[in-house]
């Protein structure tokens, strides 16, 4: 079990009876070029052009960097910058769509015939990314650097944000399909052993999951472990460290620890691009909170967050926020004319906290220290900030912080902890 990490208040019984709901067809889309880890992707059309589904509209442009596809049929009215939920802007192209859902011929293909290197171009061409909110491009993670090499791939089902429940339900209803995924992971990285990470509240997926790991079609050990429910148990690091008891060196990737981790709707959509040829065009996300009807919903790449939340009966009366993600890791949105991008996992309406009006001295209490996972000194960060010290920052291994949020979460002052910390990442990138 790794050090530090919070016990929260569990709001997954909202949405986590909710079968997943096929969002309506959008009658407009818009999808940003830069939606993953990464350089943005190419325009490859112009307005006036007409798109199908599943049709390439921006080029990746770098090792680093990921198709990106059209999610409806019709037409391209406009290529402009727009705001993503990140609140960065993002050359989009947007379609108007003609609600007919003409898509690209789908290749069927036997994953178990194709080589390795087959199965990475066709993820590369389909665009995956993690789908876990980092968004990092997948044929770069299954790209074994040369002189590293991989003995276990951990699958993770964790989802331990307090309010998220898509990764449970995908889980629940296409166990079969995210089998499939795994062990096409596994020929591709060539490892042998699977370990798939759930939490404690999640243990009625067990015999499920144990179910569908009869009908293995090649010789691999899957071990399914059920962790305690700690936030962040669902960060790579920490995932390794409770299921491995290896800990990731300071700046270094899972891969140092001979480790490679995916995401449970990741491994879901490598399966679908590969056995029935299907791009990554859209993704399950979770609508909880404050919103009339909770639900977890597939939805199109580019709809507007606007329409899901109206679809929900969220309504944003004053004192409520909209937060994309989970409420630890999530960004407060302050436009809902946003669309939904590859790394949206959640969209959820919250009562606003009252923010006070300046920020309070730290009173050197020692729990944002106790609660990070990451071994970091939160408290001494946000004073060198304060200061303007930024190099005290990256004496204090600044750039290891996840930004998980336990620190902020747990001080009594109320200090904006990760604040400071994105502001010290920000200024030292400068340099």
């Amino acid at each position: 079990m790794f050090k530090g990490g919070i016990k929260l208040q569990d709001f997954k019984n909202l949405s986590k009876n909710e079968k997943i709901e096929d969002f309506k067809y959008p009658e407009k889309v818009i999808i940003p070029l830069s939606q993953h880890t990464g350089s943005p992707a190419k325009p490859v059309v112009k307005k006036g052009d007409y798109v199908v589904e599943g049709q390439i509209i921006g080029e990746i442009t770098g090792f680093i960097s990921s198709n990106i596809h059209s999610s409806v049929s019709g037409k391209v009215i406009d290529i402009v910058p727009w705001d993503l939920p990140t609140g960065r802007k993002s050359l989009s192209v947007i379609i108007e769509s003609d609600g007919e859902g003409k898509s690209i011929e789908r290749i069927k293909r036997d994953w178990f015939s194709l080589s390795k290197e087959e199965i990475v171009n066709i993820i590369k061409d389909s665009g995956i990314v993690g789908l876990g909110g980092a968004a990092f491009p997948t044929h770069v993670k299954l790209t074994i650097p040369q002189g590293k090499k991989a003995e276990y791939v951990i699958i993770n089902g964790c989802e331990c944000e307090p309010f998220l429940t898509c990764d449970y339900r995908i889980l629940n209803e296409f166990t079969d399909e995210i089998i499939e995924g795994i062990q096409i992971i596994a020929k591709v990285v060539d490892v042998k052993k699977v370990f798939m990470g759930i939490e404690s509240n999640k243990i009625e997926l067990l015999p499920i999951l144990k179910n569908s790991l009869k009908n293995l079609k090649i010789s691999l050990d899957v071990e399914i472990k059920i962790l305690p429910t700690k936030y962040p148990q669902g960060s790579e690091k920490h995932l390794i460290k409770s299921i491995l008891n290896k800990e990731v060196p300071s700046g270094g990737l899972p891969i140092d620890v001979g480790c490679i981790v995916f995401n449970v709707q990741t491994t879901l959509s490598i399966k679908r691009a590969i056995c029935d040829g299907i791009p990554l065009t859209e993704r399950v996300l979770t609508c909880t909170g404050l919103v009339g009807k909770p639900k977890n919903l597939k939805v199109k790449i580019g709809t507007l967050i606007s329409e899901i939340l109206k679809y929900c009966e969220g309504e944003l009366k004053y004192g409520r926020k909209v937060i994309t993600g989970g409420p630890m890791m999530g960004i407060q949105l302050f436009d809902l004319n946003v669309p939904v991008i590859k790394g949206t996992t959640g969209i959820i309406l919250l009562q606003e906290e009252k923010l006070l009006e300046k920020i309070q001295p730290c009173i050197r209490c020692g729990k944002c220290i106790d609660v990070c996972p990451m071994f970091l000194l939160p408290s001494e960060i946000g004073r060198y900030v304060e200061y303007g010290k930024f190099e005290k920052c990256e004496n204090l291994n600044v750039f290891d912080c996840i930004e998980c949020g336990c620190c902020a979460y747990i001080c009594p002052a109320k200090r904006p902890l990760v604040d400071f910390i994105k502001c010290a990442k920000f200024k030292l990138r400068k340099k």
